[in-house]
């Protein structure tokens, strides 16, 4: 069962969407119907962001895609648009809807191989859509290499003609549209990586498929937004008090590696943590100690001053790795942390330090997974990037497929929720359920904004936010926090913009709530 307020967020593969489609057409709405109103939403797209273009070419594939570029071409021949469509095959060669909608358009087709985009002020691909499962080749390979050559807006037909709906890859040559139309649901190819940038900007346009097919379809792979996640955060108590909020933990580096460690322990403080505190070596206490206010400090030299420490319940969740350092050290203390049922991020350095051993990581977290309550599982949470991400996992980072399906693989074998760090960010938990991240901006991309990310998540998981909720509102906050900073952003501006974000938070709940 789809939860009522993810349904719109599902993101749908193109098997799951074919299914959609044919149990909407099983309940009564014609195929011929949904197609209408697909090219309905195609027309409407073009005159709201392309009003003046008035020679418009249509590329029309031999699928339901080709179906569609049909009857939009005859609405907007209709609303006074001069248009040409030039088809990948004869309309004698199509089938079923498509070749009803071919019929009706009463203009004659060009062959593909004459289209020339010079001539016309937009172009409407309706090639292939999110089904397409071969690579793009010969006439209709050529027409996209001219399409992406021209300096000529592009509006896409479901998705732009050679990205695979389900990987977000290119299938040999791909459009650069910008803008898309699909219809019910996103595709995960609308937000991964080149995918989502090949997109531009993309619309859903309501055809008329019931949301009540997603409860049979049950997809486990959403777009990363408030509604997926946000009835599993905390919430505040008048009554309340800090300890009500958690206790976040951060390990600190050496004396010259204390930094990253500050960032994650900030962001944990500013992400909703009622307390967070720097476990330190000796030797950084000073420096530690000469930069941190609101946030506490304790010595934790070794795995003994460690454990001692976790005789305190009130700690709730640790990040492990933001310039830590690699090393037998780093093993120990994440296991000594798993083994005492606390929550741990682990990050950079605490990643790199079981390249050699990761078996020994994943045993820890199906373990502590065992002993954690169903709320509290898993207890680990990986935040890599691609580089450390082929360190734990390198037979699964070879793999062809998509940035998800690897996320997915990693996290049913680790025993955690795996953030697969990058513009598309891919969230996923062990048993399948998975989500993919379009908050952010390219200046996040900059030194420290990871260790940032590591502390918003323990301050998720601190306040008793299951994993993967925390790990998708951590990455939604990171992103969305980039985004009202603005350009020039840098890892230290991003916890002093989280109290905007937990704002709009608080005004989107208000407004579910009324």
């Amino acid at each position: 069962m789809v939860f009522q307020e993810a349904r719109g967020l599902a993101l749908l593969t193109p098997d799951e969407m074919n299914e959609a489609d044919r149990r909407t057409i099983a309940a009564g709405i014609p195929g011929i119907v949904l197609m209408e109103r697909a090219a309905e939403s195609v027309a409407a797209a073009a005159h709201a962001h392309y009003p003046r273009a008035e020679r418009i070419a249509l590329l029309a594939g031999p699928g339901n895609n080709g179906g569609d570029t049909y009857a939009a071409a005859r609405l907007l021949g209709g609303a006074g648009r001069r248009v040409e469509i030039f088809g990948l095959v004869p309309v004698t060669n199509l089938h079923g809807d498509a070749a009803i909608a071919a019929t009706a358009f009463d203009e004659p087709t060009r062959p593909l191989e004459s289209f020339e985009p010079a001539t016309f002020d937009l172009v409407i691909d309706g090639l292939f859509g999110a089904g397409l499962s071969r690579p793009v080749e010969g006439e209709a390979a050529e027409a996209i290499r001219k399409l992406n050559a021209a300096s000529i807006p592009v509006i896409a037909i479901d998705l732009p003609s050679g990205v695979s709906g389900t990987t977000g890859q290119p299938l040999g040559e791909a459009v650069s549209a910008d803008l898309t139309v699909t219809f019910f649901r996103r595709k995960p190819g609308h937000l991964l990586e080149p995918g989502r940038s090949l997109c531009g900007r993309t619309i859903v346009a309501d055809i008329g498929i019931p949301a009540t097919v997603l409860d049979v379809i049950a997809p486990t792979t959403f777009a990363n937004e408030p509604a997926l996640w946000m009835d599993a955060l905390a919430r505040l108590s008048d009554a309340g008090h800090k300890y009500d909020r958690g206790h976040a933990v951060v390990f600190s580096g050496g004396a010259t590696q204390t930094g990253a460690a500050r960032l994650a322990a900030t962001a944990a403080l500013r992400g909703g943590a009622g307390l967070v505190t720097v476990f330190s070596p000796g030797s950084a206490l000073m420096a530690n100690a000469a930069h941190l206010t609101a946030i506490m400090l304790k010595r934790c030299d070794d795995e003994k001053a460690l454990r001692e420490h976790l005789e305190d319940a009130r700690f709730d969740a640790f990040v492990l790795g933001p310039g830590f350092g690699v090393g037998e050290r780093a093993r120990s203390f994440a296991q000594a942390v798993l083994e005492a049922g606390r929550r741990l991020v682990l990050d950079a350095d605490g990643i790199s330090a079981f390249a050699d051993d990761p078996d020994s990581l994943f045993a820890a977290a199906h373990a502590a997974g065992k002993r954690a309550s169903a709320y509290n599982r898993p207890a680990l949470v990986l935040t890599p990037h691609e580089g450390e991400f082929k360190r734990l996992f390198p037979d699964i980072a070879d793999r062809h497929g998509s940035k998800l399906e690897r996320a997915r693989a990693a996290a049913n074998r680790a025993g955690a929720i795996i953030v697969l760090k990058g513009r598309d960010t891919a969230i996923a938990e062990p048993a399948g359920r998975a989500a993919i991240n379009a908050t952010g901006t390219p200046w996040l991309a900059t030194a420290g904004t990871g260790d940032v990310l590591a502390g918003l998540v323990a301050a998720q998981l601190a306040q008793g936010t299951p994993g993967f909720e925390a790990a998708c509102a951590a990455v939604w906050m990171h992103g969305r926090a980039a985004e009202l900073f603005g350009s020039g952003l840098i890892s230290e501006d991003l916890p002093a913009m989280l109290p905007k974000v937990h704002q709009e938070l608080h005004g989107l709940a208000c407004g579910r709530h009324l």
